[in-house]
């Protein structure tokens, strides 16, 4: 099974080797039938401390890192 790729942008990176990511994602509401938007804040491991704050990333799918990280970071696009 292929791993996930979530985009998202850069909350907070004031931890070592870990970065927050906000993740937003668009449905249409069922009875509504109005496009409503989530979001949701993903851990993700940060080895070179690159990512910054605004900077938008791709994060993928891994083994679980500790408690909350469970996610890697691919790439990143500066903001």
């Amino acid at each position: 099974m292929p791993k996930r790729v979530l985009q998202g942008v850069v909350v907070s990176d004031k931890q070592d080797k870990t970065v927050v990511v906000k993740v937003e994602r668009r449905f249409t509401h069922p009875v509504l039938k109005k496009t409503v938007r989530k979001t949701k804040n993903y851990h993700a491991h940060d080895e070179n401390n690159t990512a910054k704050v605004g900077d938008t990333v791709f994060i993928e799918e891994s083994k679980p890192l500790s408690k909350l990280k469970t996610w890697v970071l691919v790439n990143q696009e500066k903001a």
